[in-house]
């Protein structure tokens, strides 16, 4: 039988489906076709062939729409597909044959996404409009576009249990979840997508599976390692005892999201708590997966990892995994402290420095070995030399936001001004049983204990409770706040639209970067070119202050030229106090809070005479 993928339901004809699945744990395995999961449902029962290594498989009459589950061993609880399609009626239901193929696609002529220049918007299905679908995202596609933004990454979607869910204790990794739409809705949303010229990247979790809805267990002992847990539970079991189907699993799913949803790439979560001592780790080989089956199509592969290992974004043929970013925690630790000042639990080791977010754009990581305080070891491996854009920065995400006792955004815990400059330096600088919901509350709150401004029993009562319906509502956006923060949506809109259209800071040019510090707490960047076509970016988050003296080369223009005001974080139309001139020929002066970009301009006078002393 010549598959597409070694596992799951696929169609075969009009009324004929293919049955695979891993199930070492069986001696029998029957194909339940029922109506429901109603004990009174009709059910018919059909045997599937035994082959070696632990898979059944077999040829079924049935088609799309198709309910099932599988019986193991003919006892009498019945269970879904390991790598369902679809879960109608979510995780503790029938499974759903799917076509894969019903869909009329219109972006033949997408190529896909590099990531040089890429304006990331992480976003969760369930809280992105009121509705909570595909459909309803699809319907704010155009505004995201219009304001700037490349490319999507959309929160993990695999199917879980209960009425919401925030997506990474998801159990079925084949099934889109069943709240926020059908494979096709979610199929449409992607294709309008890339009408639009925006990509879409896909959140995944591989490094655990959630406790409730996982009936993996029934069929196989060996997709966990229990003898490894990380921070969630047990490990996934990459490197054990018959670890070749569970790897098998994982490289699929990668092939599938690609190939049969038209996603431009992955941002793998928790990467440090993929334990795989291979010869190939799993995330380099599902990434090389995934590119295989998106063919002449561009992705991007983006790995989250706490620990900061280089490795993961260095190409095969030096020993590394061949991804093409990571997220930088260190930008945004600094940035946090920088803009509230408190350098509690992970922030310990950050000062919110200029030196620190020079050092930031050009070497990536702040922690290449030196010692890390809070985890009382070094932090981080050598990435010295790897290009600029392969590290992520970002002000806000969601673990950052849920770590804050009260999910609040960086910018209403600072003032305007810091705000605006950090935002300036960002994008120009480069649910389930009451049992698990107890966990997960506990959890969370052991967690952030290790912040002594939330530790405190006062502060513990008024942290939002994970599993609570009313957290869910309140993290909904407020598509409202567009028109109430106006100025913030022009201070935004008018920076992505610099860092797309100026001839130097769309540019990404490794080394090509310099930096100084030029007072207590402020700092400029200067983009260097071969034309007289710098950029100097100066950021200034404290007080008002006069540059005299100003011994710093990096602040003279190029030869036969002066600096002009190209943009200011000061603008009126950003609620700011007004611009003013910075640069003169007779001193240089920085208001505070605020972000500045100058260009070089031919001298429409001649230079200042030096006074005779």
């Amino acid at each position: 039988m010549q598959r597409r993928y070694p596992i799951g339901a696929e169609i075969v004809s009009e009324n004929e489906t293919h049955f695979r699945v891993w199930a070492p744990k069986a001696k029998m395995l029957d194909v339940v076709l029922e109506s429901s999961t109603e004990e009174s449902a009709q059910r018919t029962f059909h045997s599937l062939t035994q082959e070696r290594d632990g898979y059944f498989s077999g040829m079924v009459t049935c088609g799309v729409g198709a309910r099932y589950r599988f019986r193991v061993n003919r006892l009498e609880n019945f269970h879904p597909d390991p790598a369902s399609r679809f879960q109608p009626e979510g995780p503790h239901g029938s499974s759903y044959i799917v076509d894969p193929f019903a869909f009329k696609w219109t972006d033949a002529n997408w190529r896909g996404v590099e990531l040089a220049g890429q304006v990331i918007y992480e976003f969760h299905v369930g809280t992105f409009t009121p509705e909570g679908t595909w459909r309803a995202a699809a319907e704010k596609l155009e505004l995201l576009k219009s304001d700037g933004i490349t490319s999507l990454e959309m929160m993990p979607i695999a199917d879980f249990p209960g009425r919401f869910g925030w997506g990474y204790d998801g159990v079925d990794l084949f099934a889109p979840a069943h709240l926020y739409g059908t494979p096709e809705d979610l199929r449409a949303f992607i294709d309008r997508a890339h009408a639009l010229g925006l990509g879409v990247i896909l959140d995944v979790v591989y490094n655990h599976f959630g406790p409730d809805g996982n009936y993996l267990g029934v069929y196989s002992d060996d997709y966990i390692n229990r003898q490894r847990e990380n921070e969630w539970g047990d490990s996934i079991n990459f490197d054990g005892e018959n670890c070749g189907p569970v790897r098998e699993f994982f490289v699929t799913n990668g092939r599938y999201w690609i190939e049969e949803f038209h996603f431009d790439g992955f941002r793998f979560d928790a990467t440090q708590s993929i334990y795989d001592k291979s010869q190939e780790y799993i995330v380099g080989a599902i990434g090389r997966a995934a590119r295989q089956a998106a063919g002449e199509r561009a992705i991007i592969l983006i790995a989250e990892n706490e620990t900061q290992e280089p490795k993961l974004v260095r190409p095969r043929e030096e020993g590394g995994d061949d991804l093409d970013a990571v997220w930088n925690d260190d930008w945004h630790h600094s940035a946090m402290v920088a803009l509230t000042g408190r350098n509690e639990a992970y922030y310990t080791d950050y000062t919110g420095s200029p030196q620190e977010f020079i050092s930031a754009a050009k070497y990536g990581y702040l922690f290449q070995g030196q010692p890390y305080s809070w985890q009382e070891a070094p932090r981080g491996y050598p990435a010295l030399g790897l290009p600029p854009q392969i590290f992520v920065a970002f002000i806000d995400n969601h673990d950052q936001i849920s770590n804050c006792a009260f999910g609040d955004r960086a910018r209403t815990q600072t003032s305007p001004g810091r705000y605006r400059a950090m935002t300036t330096l960002l994008l120009l600088g480069d649910v389930g049983d009451d049992k698990l919901k107890e966990a997960v509350r506990k959890g969370r709150f052991e967690f952030l204990s290790q912040f002594p401004s939330t530790a405190r029993a006062e502060m513990q009562t008024r942290i939002g409770v994970p599993h609570d319906t009313r957290t869910f509502e309140k993290s909904k956006l407020d598509w409202n706040e567009r028109e109430r923060n106006s100025a913030l949506c022009h201070f935004h809109r008018d920076l992505l639209r610099l860092r797309r259209d100026d001839s130097r800071l769309r540019l990404q040019i490794a080394g090509a970067v310099d930096g100084a510090v030029i007072h207590a707490e402020s700092f400029l960047l200067r983009f260097l070119s071969e034309q007289n076509d710098d950029r100097l970016l100066i950021i200034n988050f404290g007080r008002r202050h006069r540059l005299v003296p100003a011994p710093e080369p990096l602040l003279a223009p190029p030869s036969g030229c002066e600096w002009e005001l190209l943009w200011s974080s000061e603008s009126a139309r950003y609620d700011g106090p007004g611009t003013v001139d910075i640069a003169t020929d007779d001193e240089w002066i920085l208001p505070a809070e605020a972000a500045f970009v100058l260009r070089p301009r031919i001298r429409t006078k001649p230079r200042k005479k030096p006074k005779k002393r």
